[in-house]
C-alpha cells in the first residue's frame, strides 16, 4: 500500500494550502484529484488509494478556503486565481513525477473547474474522469438571495450565504455516511458572494470546450439516484461534444456521491480501468 504523505501548497499569490500526495515508488501516471464544494479531500481518500496502489501518483489539493484550509474560508477570489491554482498543482506533480500530462479526477463542483482548465490549458490534461459533475445543477440558491449576493459583491463580496446542500440525504442514502457529513468539522457550509459569482464564472468557462473540435478522453461517471445535478442534462452535454474519445458509465441505485455508496467497489474498478486504459493509449 502507497502512504499518503500531507504536504503544503503555496502558491504564487503567497495562499498556503493543505494536500494529500501519493506517490508510488514506480509511477504509470499523474493525477490531480478535485473535490466538491462543500467536500474536500478526506471525503476521497478510499478512491485515491485505490489509484495509488495502481501506480499513479495521486495530488489532492484542498481547495482554497475549504477543508483544511482556514484562510478565507468559503471565499474564492476569481475564477482565475482558481485556474492558477490547477495549474501551480500541475507544476506540483511534474515536479515530483517527471509528467508534462495529467489526468484529472474532478467529484460533483470540481467538474467545472477541470473543464474550464482543460480549455485553458489542454496541453497539460491527458484525460478527464468527470464523476457527478456540477456542470447541470438541480439545486440552487434562492431568487431572493441571488439579489443579496449581487449587493454584496458590490462591497467586498466577503458576505457568506448557505450552500443550498445542506440535507446530508441529498449525497448519500447511506446513515454512517450522513451521519460523517453532518457532523464533520471541515464540511464547507457558507459560502462568500465572490464564491458564488466565481462559480457562475466557471461555469461559462466550462461550456466553452463545447465548442472545441477536439479533447482529451473524457469518461463520465454517474449516480442514477442523484438529486444534486441533472444528470440528463449532463449526459446530453458530453454526448454532444465532438471530441473522439468520450464514455459515460451510470451506476443505477447509486447515490451522487459514489464514494459513500455500501459497495463502491464497482465505481473504483471502473474509474482505476479508465485510467489504466488511457495511460497505455499514451494519453
Amino acid at each position: 500500500m502507497v502512504d499518503v504523505q500531507e504536504i503544503q501548497l503555496t502558491y504564487s499569490d503567497g495562499y498556503e494550502a493543505f494536500a494529500r500526495l501519493w506517490q508510488p515508488a514506480s509511477v504509470r501516471g499523474a493525477v490531480l484529484y478535485l473535490h466538491g464544494i462543500q467536500s474536500h479531500g478526506a471525503w476521497f481518500l478510499a478512491s485515491a488509494q485505490r489509484l495509488a496502489d495502481a501506480g499513479f501518483a495521486v495530488l489532492m489539493p484542498d481547495r482554497r478556503g475549504s477543508g483544511r484550509n482556514p484562510q478565507d474560508r468559503g471565499h474564492a477570489p476569481s475564477a482565475e486565481r482558481l485556474l492558477a491554482d490547477l495549474d501551480e498543482c500541475a507544476d506540483e506533480l511534474r515536479g515530483r513525477t517527471g509528467c508534462e500530462r495529467l489526468h484529472i479526477v474532478a467529484v460533483s463542483w470540481g467538474g467545472k473547474l477541470a473543464l474550464a482548465f482543460a480549455d485553458r490549458r489542454p496541453e497539460r490534461v491527458a484525460s478527464i474522469a468527470l464523476v457527478a459533475p456540477g456542470l447541470f445543477p438541480a439545486v440552487d440558491i434562492p431568487t431572493s438571495q441571488k439579489v443579496r449576493v449581487g449587493l454584496s459583491a458590490l462591497v467586498g463580496g466577503r458576505a457568506l450565504f448557505d450552500i443550498p446542500l445542506q440535507d446530508p440525504a441529498l449525497f448519500t442514502a447511506q446513515p454512517d455516511w450522513q451521519e460523517f457529513i453532518r457532523t464533520d468539522e471541515l464540511t464547507l457550509r457558507k459560502v462568500s458572494s465572490q464564491f458564488l459569482i466565481t462559480s457562475r464564472r466557471l461555469d461559462a468557462l466550462a461550456q466553452r470546450v463545447a465548442a472545441r473540435r477536439t479533447g482529451p478522453p473524457l469518461c463520465l461517471f454517474l449516480a442514477g439516484q442523484d438529486r444534486i445535478i441533472n444528470n440528463h442534462a449532463t449526459r446530453e452535454f458530453v454526448r454532444k461534444l465532438s471530441w473522439p474519445e468520450r464514455r459515460i458509465i451510470e451506476y443505477e441505485h447509486a447515490h451522487h456521491t459514489l464514494e459513500f455508496e455500501p459497495d463502491p467497489g464497482a465505481y473504483f474498478d471502473d474509474l482505476q480501468r479508465w485510467l489504466s486504459e488511457q495511460t497505455a493509449a499514451g494519453a
